[in-house]
C-alpha cells in the first residue's frame, strides 16, 4: 500500500478559528493545525509509524473519532514506529495498557476513556501523570478528560463517513497545542 498522500489536494494546512487572534473566543495559543486525508487502514497505520518519529517522552496524544474511524489502527501505527512490546489492541475493557519500550525509546501507554465520564479526578486512579515524563501517552476520547495533563499536546480527531457505508476514506486533522508542537507541519513533511 502507498503511504498517506502529500498532495496539496490530499493535504491542508490551516490554522483553527481563533489560533491566530488571541481575544477570540475559544482561541487555542500556539495551535498548528494539519489536515491529511487516508484512504485505507493501512495508511492509517503508516500515518501512525510517521507521527512515532516525532514524539518523545512526555508528549500526550488525544485521539477523537467516531468508533470505527481508526483511532486503534493509529495507535497499531504508533507502537510500531516506537517499537513496543505487545499487540497494540483496544483497552476498552482495560481502561488503560503499557507497551514498553524494545528499543530504549518511551513506552507506549494506551488509554481509553470512553468509560469513563469523569474529568482527571476520575482519570487519577490511572496515574497518567506520573507515567506521562517518561512515556507517550495516547488517551482514545480524552477530549474534556485529560487536557489538564500537559499544557503542549496534539489532538487528532479522525472524520469518517457515517451511516452504511464501505468508504474507508477518513480525514485526519492534528492539532498541535502549545510550543512543543510548533514544527508539526515541517516535522511529519
Amino acid at each position: 500500500m502507498e503511504a498517506p498522500h502529500s498532495s496539496p489536494a490530499a493535504e491542508t494546512v490551516s490554522e483553527p478559528a481563533g489560533a491566530t487572534d488571541p481575544d477570540a473566543v475559544g482561541a487555542v495559543p500556539e495551535a498548528v493545525t494539519l489536515t491529511l486525508t487516508v484512504t485505507s487502514p493501512e495508511q492509517m497505520r503508516d500515518l501512525g509509524r510517521r507521527l512515532a518519529r516525532v514524539l518523545a517522552p512526555g508528549d500526550l496524544v488525544m485521539l477523537t473519532g467516531e468508533l470505527g474511524a481508526g483511532k486503534t489502527t493509529l495507535t497499531r501505527g504508533l507502537g510500531e514506529g516506537l517499537g513496543v512490546r505487545g499487540a497494540v489492541t483496544s483497552p476498552t475493557f482495560v481502561i488503560a495498557r503499557v507497551h514498553p519500550s524494545l528499543v530504549q525509546g518511551p513506552a507506549l501507554v494506551h488509554v481509553d476513556a470512553y468509560r469513563l465520564g469523569g474529568g482527571l479526578d476520575e482519570m487519577e486512579d490511572l496515574d497518567l501523570d506520573v507515567s506521562l515524563p517518561e512515556s507517550v501517552v495516547v488517551v482514545e476520547w480524552g477530549d474534556g478528560k485529560v487536557e489538564e495533563l500537559a499544557d503542549d499536546r496534539l489532538r487528532v480527531l479522525i472524520d469518517r463517513a457515517t451511516g452504511d457505508t464501505d468508504d474507508e476514506r477518513r480525514e485526519v486533522t492534528l492539532v498541535g497545542i502549545g510550543a512543543r508542537w510548533a514544527g508539526l507541519r515541517e516535522e511529519l513533511a
